[in-house]
């Protein structure tokens, strides 16, 4: 049976030019890149070299950006980096990602207030609501700039000169967009900005943050004085020319919203109460959140890969038991309805004649969780 991806939200396949590019630097640019001998410059020209390519795709300057291990750790350091220490207040949304929001949860712990701003049932941050959280002691904005569920794009332009005015410093989780869709740091009007190589085609592992020139920034790892004393650590050099390399590849990720709605359109037209949550709001293109009312997520999950197609729900189990996606209740839905839904992500290699084949399996696999469940029907 062949087997299709579309869980790129998830992860993303190294792109095949990035692989070679990563196995040539494990191999032969094996030197220490803080070394002053030939092979740690060696390992330090592609180090920086890396730096230049990254920056070149955010607007940025190559001293702005920190490598990381991926999108947990730029969060991590950009949230405890600025508020660590301060006991400042900091606001952020209702469907941020676990990186952010388990992070504002351990800042609580340690004495600092949060605001959760509520979203709407598009699951868009109003950025009134942003502006009307702030205090005198705000110390911290972060909204992330695409949600990983729906796809949502939030407003982080106009956040961002809120927090401008304000005299606040703003981050936004930019894991979903930075190699996806074009992003100007500098547009954008953010402080530090979060990215992920195995979100792009770079292996897992490696990510980086940008961090405005003069923002201040304190390490949460020491050692070192490594990544100008924002990251202590030796560099992962050949992840970091792999994400340099892949934040240069020209694939297009924008002609991807034509193949998602045609997905949308073969569902909702075929399967009685199929809804597209957030499908109203501005949305990044290789993204879909599909409800299939009285249709446990899990199940469709299960259902699909049986029929040879890779996708995800937005709930998480724990111990045993499956919990509704916080974004999706953070929209206004029900517990049910948060559990039915499933998220269909795209990426570049993916045809219209694999969105015709998903399509048809997501009909079987409706038809067939209905069937076997009747007390589902009157959702029908």
């Amino acid at each position: 049976m062949r087997h299709y991806y579309f869980d790129h939200n998830a992860t993303t396949p190294v792109a095949p030019e990035v692989l070679r590019g990563f196995q040539e630097t494990l191999s032969e640019i094996y030197g220490n890149a803080s070394s002053i001998h030939h092979f740690g410059q060696a390992a330090k020209r592609r180090l920086e070299g890396a730096r230049r390519q990254i920056a070149a795709r955010l607007g940025c300057e190559a001293r702005e950006i920190v490598f990381t291990s991926g999108g947990t750790e730029s969060d991590n350091l950009a949230i405890f980096g600025i508020v660590r220490g301060r006991h400042g207040h900091v606001v952020t949304s209702s469907i941020e990602h676990p990186a952010v929001l388990n992070v504002c949860a351990q800042l609580e712990r340690e004495g600092a207030d949060v605001t959760y701003v509520p979203v709407g049932s598009h699951g868009v941050v109003d950025p009134d609501d942003v502006r009307r959280a702030l205090r005198p002691t705000t110390a911290l904005i972060t909204i992330m700039h695409a949600n990983n569920e729906t796809g949502a794009m939030q407003p982080v332009r106009d956040i961002a000169q809120i927090a401008r005015e304000a005299g606040i410093k703003f981050h936004s989780d930019g894991v979903q967009t930075a190699g996806r869709i074009p992003v100007d740091v500098k547009d954008l009007g953010v402080d530090v900005f979060s990215v992920s190589g195995h979100k792009f085609g770079a292996p897992k592992g490696v990510g980086a943050l940008y961090v405005r020139k003069g923002a201040e920034l304190r390490p949460i790892l020491f050692g070192g004085h490594h990544e100008r004393d924002r990251r202590a650590g030796t560099e992962n050099v050949p992840g970091a020319v792999a994400l340099g390399m892949a934040a240069s590849l020209e694939h297009d990720w924008s002609n991807l919203a034509d193949l998602r709605d045609r997905l949308e359109h073969l569902v909702v037209d075929r399967v009685p109460a199929a809804v597209v949550n957030g499908g109203r709001s501005q949305r990044v293109p290789n993204t879909t959140n599909i409800g299939f009312a009285g249709i446990e997520g899990e199940a469709m999950v299960i259902a699909l890969d049986l029929r040879g197609f890779a996708v995800s729900s937005g709930s998480a189990c724990s111990s045993g038991v499956v919990e509704p996606s916080h974004v999706l209740l953070a929209m206004g839905q029900s517990a049910e309805d948060a559990r039915s839904s499933v998220r269909f992500s795209l990426g570049p290699g993916t045809t219209v004649e694999e969105i015709d084949l998903l399509a048809d399996a997501v009909v079987e696999s409706v038809a067939h969780l209905r069937r076997i469940s009747p007390a589902v029907m009157a959702h029908g």
